[in-house]
């Protein structure tokens, strides 16, 4: 059917354009004349048509491969095969350009599929030999569609030129779609226009066949003419310019093909190397990268094997697991059954510590897998509780799973329908709560996986799920309690009803729209889409004929179920039909004329309302003040019922909406429609319209509970964080409506009610229908219990019991979990211990959802709050700021990030749900966006670390993997400090029983007081939940405290330290490690047990605290903080700073470059770093720090930076750089610090000045001191360097004075190799200058600019530079006068062609390229004895 209707109808447009497109190209070639000018158009129509079609059928594909992975069938069949060969030949002849699969993902992705199994699907399907050939023929047979597009007639030179932009942009962008076909009609229209007439030249005057240009090259007869004679007649100037340039093109274009050449040389001696078994550089490191990876890789593996061949629950043997770097699939194995199985976790009701810590987790409903979101919750909780367990108190946290009524059931009904083609009703309702029940099992060990390998501390022993037999007896303990106090009641009242899952749903359960004016929508249940936002006008007539009432609605369908039309009582418009009646168009029903203030506005529209009271909650109030019918027009489904619906019956609301206005239409009752402003009601769950209906349901008063939980957050008794949410907690619960508990479902709590029906009482009513007698209702916690309650109520008669098919609200068990957890109603152990809890930490979006029915039951049911605070985190969004949507395909798996995933993972993870095609491809699109390469495995303690990072109050967390892929390289950091510590410490190293400050180093001193104060800031932060703050003074201490200071510090020490100061320095880093372990694990629990456990401790320590989960959290130890010293340390690092910025400046990048350096200080500034100097020195990789108060100490050619107003650092770089390079550079520096003082001076002169604050008077004189001061000291730095270029001419005139004696020669030993120029024509002459860069006595041998290849060492781009030889022997890049770099030893140096050459030094390997390239080579080979 594909082929018949598309592919053949394809081919015959194909076929048909051929001789068209045949005929176009002679034309356009000068081969066919004398075509008439009516044909030749015709032709170009025709191929334009042809055109329109083969765009039309790639559109038609798209379309079809948007929905489906191919064209005709699930799989690949003939109709994929032939027309990959249709358009595989348009693409390839050209006609078809790059854009065609650009504009069409779907074609392009479907191309590269069929393309690898285009063979399997012409044997598997048998296509006919002799169509295939025939269509393939047609298409790419012989030069067919092959042709170049031909150019169009010549455009006058101002023409030509304004087009070369445009065809280099053309070039650049691709051949459009049909390029050939475009371009061939308008040559040949162009040519048409210009067909010559009778009293023109005839076609004999033209030239012979012969002497004709190649086809497509010939330009028209006019043109050709007009061109002859501008070149008679050109100026012999402009000839010669223009033959020049001709000729410079020309020569362009041959070098260009020269060097096209000998790149294809290069790459085919590459390819025979390659052949041949030669690699080159870059490969050879690739595969060592990769030979590097395996092996770590399968060192891996090899541990994995051995940690699982331990019994599963033992504790990791840490000294058998040798790893070399961090893998956090090693790290965090075992650990959590080790913990789980000694029961670090498990609370004691029966506890001795005087105080306990109870947190319940949100529990996460069954109908999938956690994604980030709850990974944020668990992270956060498991923090806390971690926290508490390690500061003293007993914690427990309550794991637990919900039921979530209408989600699960949603999701297995289509499940059994997707799998089986069975619906619930085909099973019953046994049966298909046995399958709810079976995926619910097999969700929940999914969940509860995911748990443990988030590492949350829950005690397993309490794990709760809201469907198990005790958490069903407090539900059915909480209803009947309510029910007796009143405050559960039965009632037939307006639900948001959903069509859709066939349930009423509470208010917070719907979403809302707003629509500006008219508006289609899809909804569910319909084919087309359905118009909102309008407003539709129409007629009632009078009774008697006497005239009529227009009345408008935005829902013209539930006009079927009008019982009365409201007029206000003081319109006078009609006044004189109070009491009358109007005749219903459908049915004939009476619609009586009621006059109500309440409902009706005079001002808007004709101010005649029509009242629907089953339908409408305005309406319903109305109707109730009335006393009218109350007339339910829609089924549970939402078609149509027989109540007065006429010839609508069956039909769906939204089909009867558009027949309802034909039919009063027909009538003459329709006056019309327009625009309306409205707010629409969407079921949360299926996005389904919100009807509402008129149902008996079950409904909980909420006015005295809701009144009662704002009080207890005004006066304080319940803290809720952050405070900003307390004002949307006020209006939720001020304006509180009765809750309606009733769900029209079979998976949940059934409801414990139970209709009696008495004996021989036909008028007892249907339970569930509007019929029901609301007194016939009693409750019970058995069906014993309500059987004695009913006899009770109708006591001597003959009764029978039927329970209500009705659930109850998920909500309403989840309300009671802080309590029913610990199995009330029973007064249990844990019950007493464990409640109320202490913190209940969830998401913002659930506080009216679960946090308020948990206040108002809990007040309710057991007296007390449910617990004292509750802290509300932020919403997880991806890295764009977007929800998290299955749809976009940004809901991630915790796991898969931290195990990491293939993108191809990440597609499976769509399959299987419940999206239908069209959202897998764009959720497809999204991943492959985002993660191009998948997600890099983080590991869990990275995971954590970034949610609880990225915790900031109020604020959304917009998550961004590669934040976490960042964490887990500062994992790995934290995993080669401590490697670092061990090997420091030594295998005897004993823990010490305690540290004294007065025997320490400042270093250590410094050390410890910063350890304390990360303490300090860590606890308060935690106790204000203020997580941002406490992973960042964490981070802090960690990554710039200990490890970029500390540890550079501990180096000296133990390299040439006295035995006293490595002691002292080993403890303290001990203390630092431990005491920061501890600090760290809430955050990441798995990485600290690891490395704590690989530290010695003290036996007595090690026995009491087997685990770090249970050793206790940091306390600061206010006689560890020196606050003086922390101030001196930061103001060190900040001269640190200075000085790396000045070595970098100067172009002093390596380590065994270190220049003495020079602090001009104040005498306040020189005391704060008194006794600091030999850090600053280690830390700024100098050779020695001084800090001096008079400047005639510093000697000259230094390099300067102010490093405030009171301390300017002076960098010596006597033999490192080059003096008048310096002074230029400083002397402009200086002219921009003049400039910028006599900017500020000027302003401050105007007379306007005098106006301006003192403050800000002051901060300008400041500046005006600091400019002066920088250039007092930029100019000093100026005349250190003309000193430095001073002192060779000194003493050259002083060796002139003393009569021109040359200074002695040194001796052989000492004298270094110098070449000679009489030993070779191409050894480079010695040259006499000298330069700053230079060593004194040092000559320079041979000097040029290059280009060096390669990036490396010194991280040059590719642009010129110059190589310096010198006599030391040193060899040397510059930059200008500047050195940017020196070759370590040398060790060969070779000529790679005739313009490089290849240095190998002990550093790196480099590419150079010189024009001089020989004499480079054999001189450094010379010079370096090579």
């Amino acid at each position: 059917n594909f082929l018949r209707s598309r592919v053949d109808a394809w081919i015959d447009r194909v076929s048909l354009a051929r001789s068209a497109y045949e005929t176009l190209r002679a034309n356009a070639n000068g081969e066919n004349e004398n075509a008439p000018k009516k044909r030749l158009q015709a032709i170009g129509a025709e191929l334009k048509h042809a055109q329109e079609d083969l765009t039309a059928f790639f559109d038609e594909c798209e379309a079809c491969l948007i929905v489906g992975t191919y064209l005709a069938s699930e799989h690949a069949s003939c109709a994929d095969y032939l027309v990959f060969a249709l358009a595989h030949g348009l693409a390839r002849s050209k006609i078809c350009g790059k854009d065609l699969l650009e504009k069409r993902p779907g074609l392009c992705r479907w191309l590269s599929t069929i393309s690898a199994s285009c063979g399997t699907v012409k044997s598997a399907f048998g296509v006919d030999e002799a169509y295939l050939s025939s269509t393939l023929g047609s298409l790419e047979g012989g030069k067919d569609w092959c042709v170049e597009a031909p150019k169009p007639p010549a455009k006058p030179k101002k023409e030509q030129q304004k087009g070369k932009k445009k065809d280099k942009k053309d070039k650049k962008g691709g051949q459009s779609n049909f390029a050939s076909l475009a371009a061939l009609i308008s040559v040949s229209a162009a040519q048409a226009d210009d067909e010559p007439a009778a009293d023109k030249k005839p076609a004999a005057d033209k030239k012979p066949a012969g002497d004709k240009k190649p086809a497509g090259k010939e330009k028209p007869a006019a043109a050709a003419a007009g061109g002859a004679k501008a070149e008679e007649e050109e100026d012999p100037v402009k000839k010669a310019k223009k033959d020049r340039k001709k000729a410079e093109k020309e020569a362009k274009k041959a070098k260009m093909l020269a060097k096209k050449a000998k790149r294809e040389a290069e790459e085919a001696a590459k390819k025979a190397k390659g052949a041949s078994g030669g690699k080159s550089k870059k490969e050879k490191k690739a595969e060592e990268a990769a030979a590097k990876k395996r092996k770590q890789l399968e060192e891996e593996e090899t541990t994995l094997r051995f940690l699982d061949s331990q019994p599963k629950g033992s504790k990791k043997k840490i000294d058998e697991v040798k790893i070399q770097s961090y893998s956090p699939r090693i790290v965090e194995h075992s650990w959590y059954a080790w913990w789980e199985k000694e029961g670090f976790f498990t609370a004691n009701n029966k506890h001795t510590k005087g105080k306990t810590f109870t947190i319940v987790i949100p529990p996460p409903n069954v109908t999938g897998t956690l994604h980030l979101g709850h990974a944020l919750t668990d992270s956060i909780e498991d923090t806390i509780v971690r926290w508490k367990r390690m500061s003293g108190y007993e914690a427990l946290w309550v794991p637990g799973t919900d039921h979530a009524g209408i989600a699960t059931q949603t999701v297995v009904e289509k499940k059994l329908m997707r799998e089986k083609g069975l619906t619930r009703h085909d099973l019953g309702r046994e049966k298909f709560l046995e399958e709810v029940h079976a995926f619910a099992r097999d969700k929940k060990s999914t969940i509860l996986n995911q748990i443990r390998r988030l590492g949350s501390s829950v005690d397993w022993t309490r794990e709760r799920f809201t469907m198990d037999d005790d958490l069903q007896l407090a539900v059915k303990e909480a209803f009947c309690r309510m029910f007796d106090k009143g405050l559960i009641y039965r009632d037939a009242r307006l639900v948001n009803w959903c069509c859709h899952l066939n349930t009423a749903l509470s208010d917070i359960e719907v979403d809302h729209i707003d629509l500006p004016g008219r508006t289609m929508l899809s909804v569910p249940g319909h084919d087309d889409q359905v118009e909102f936002g309008c407003i539709t006008s129409f007629a009632y007539p009078l009774e008697d004929g006497s005239g009529e009432i227009v009345v408008a609605t935005t829902r013209i369908e539930t006009m079927l179920g009008d019982t009365a039309v409201a007029v206000h009582p003081k319109d006078p418009r009609y006044t004189h039909l109070h009491g009358k009646f109007l005749k219903h168009p459908v049915n004939g029903r009476r619609i009586p004329i009621i006059a109500d203030a309440i409902l009706v506005d005079m001002e808007f529209g004709t101010g005649a309302v029509k009242i629907t009271p089953a339908h409408d909650p305005n309406d319903f109030a109305t109707g109730q003040r009335h006393n009218l019918e109350f007339i339910n027009v829609f089924d549970d489904n939402g078609l149509l019922n027989g109540n007065g619906t006429g010839q609508f019956e069956g039909m769906k609301r939204f089909v009867a909406r558009t027949k309802i206005v034909e039919f009063l239409q027909e009538k003459g009752l329709f006056r019309g429609k327009a625009d309306n402003e409205m707010r629409l009601g969407l079921c949360s769950r299926s996005k389904d319209v919100i009807e509402p209906m008129l149902k008996p349901q079950w409904w909980v008063n909420c006015k005295e509970m809701g009144a009662d939980a704002v009080n207890v957050v005004r006066n304080g008794e319940l803290k809720i964080v952050p405070k900003d949410y307390e004002k949307t907690w006020f209006f939720w619960m001020e304006n509180i409506r009765d809750w309606c508990i009733s769900r029209q479902l079979w998976w949940g709590h059934r409801i414990p009610a139970f209709y009696v029906q008495v004996e021989g009482d036909e008028e007892g009513g249907i339970p569930g229908r509007n019929s029901e007698k609301k007194d016939r209702w009693v409750v019970g916690r058995t069906e014993e219990e309500a059987m004695a309650n009913a006899k009770a109520k109708f006591p001597g008669k003959e009764i029978k019991l039927i329970q209500d098919e009705d659930v109850l609200d998920t909500w309403f068990s989840s309300g009671l979990f802080p309590f029913s957890s610990f199995k009330w109603p029973r007064e249990t152990d844990d019950l007493k211990a464990f409640f109320p809890t202490q913190l209940l930490e969830t998401g913002h979006d659930i506080l009216f959802f679960w946090v308020a029915r948990m206040v108002m039951m809990s007040r309710c049911l057991m007296g007390v709050l449910p617990f004292k605070e509750v802290f509300l985190h932020a919403m997880v969004r991806d890295a764009h700021g977007r929800k998290m949507s299955k749809s976009l395909g940004n809901v991630i798996d915790p796991l898969d990030v931290i195990r990491g995933i293939t993108l191809e993972g990440l597609h499976k993870t769509l399959m299987g749900g419940n999206l239908d095609p069209k959202e897998v491809e764009k959720a497809k699109e999204g991943q492959t966006q985002d993660y191009p390469e998948g997600i890099e495995e983080c590991g869990t303690d990275a995971l954590r670390f970034a949610l609880v990072a990225y915790t900031s109050q109020g604020r959304d967390v917009n998550l961004d993997v590669k934040r976490v892929v960042g964490y887990r390289h500062w994992c790995n950091k934290l995993f080669n400090a401590l490697r670092y510590a061990m090997m420091n410490l030594g295998e005897a190293y004993v823990a010490p029983d305690e540290i004294r400050p007065q025997d320490l180093s400042l270093s250590c001193k410094w050390i410890l007081s910063r350890l304390n104060q990360a303490i300090a800031s860590t606890v308060k932060a935690m106790d204000e939940y203020q997580f941002t703050q406490a992973t960042t003074a964490i981070y802090a201490f960690w990554q710039y405290d200990l490890c970029d200071v500390f540890i550079e510090l501990v180096k000296p020490v133990m390299a040439s330290g006295s035995d006293a100061e490595k002691k002292a320095t080993r403890d303290t880093l001990w203390a630092c490690l431990e005491v920061g372990l501890r600090l760290l694990h809430p955050f990441m629990p798995f990485l600290t047990e690891e490395l704590w456990q690989r530290l010695p401790k003290n036996a007595d320590y090690a026995k009491e605290f087997p685990s770090i989960t249970i050793a206790p959290y940091p306390k600061c130890a206010e006689e560890f903080v020196d606050q003086s010293l922390v101030d001196r340390m930061a103001y060190s690092g900040v001269v640190v700073n200075k000085i790396r910025s000045l070595r970098a400046t100067y172009g002093l990048v390596s380590n065994k470059q270190q220049p003495d350096v020079f602090l001009l200080c104040e005498p306040e500034s020189k005391a704060k770093l008194d006794g600091l100097e030999s850090y600053v020195a280690t830390l700024s990789v100098s050779g020695s720090v001084r800090c001096v108060t008079d400047a005639k100490e510093i000697p000259e050619g230094c390099g300067v930076a102010p490093v405030d107003a009171a301390v300017v650092a002076y960098v010596v770089l006597t033999g490192l750089v080059d003096p008048e390079g310096e002074i230029k550079r400083l002397e402009m520096k200086l002219k921009e610090c003049e400039a910028g003082r006599q900017k500020l001076e000027k302003r401050m002169s105007l007379p306007e000045y005098a106006k301006t604050p003192d403050k800000f008077k002051a901060e300008d004189n400041e500046k005006i001191a600091n400019f002066k001061s920088e250039e007092a000291n930029l100019a000093q730095a100026v005349d250190g360097f003309r000193a430095m270029l001073a002192k060779p001419k000194e003493q050259k005139q002083q060796q002139a004075e003393k009569g021109g004696k040359p200074e002695p020669k040194p001796s052989k030993e000492e004298a270094a190799p110098e070449p000679k120029a009489a030993e070779s024509e191409e050894a480079p002459r010695p040259r006499a200058e000298s330069s700053g860069f230079l060593k004194v006595g040092e000559k320079m041998v041979m000097k040029g600019d290059v280009k060096k290849k390669s990036t490396g060492f010194f991280s040059f781009t590719s642009q010129a530079r110059t190589l310096v030889l010198t006599d030391a022997p040193r060899l040397l890049y510059m930059e200008g006068t500047e050195t940017r770099g020196e070759f370590g030893r040398v060790l060969s140096c070779t000529m790679k062609s005739d313009s490089a050459l290849v240095i190998k030094s002990d550093q790196k390997e480099r590419i150079i390229e010189t024009p001089e390239a020989k004499a480079w080579t054999e001189a450094i080979a010379k010079h370096y004895k090579l």
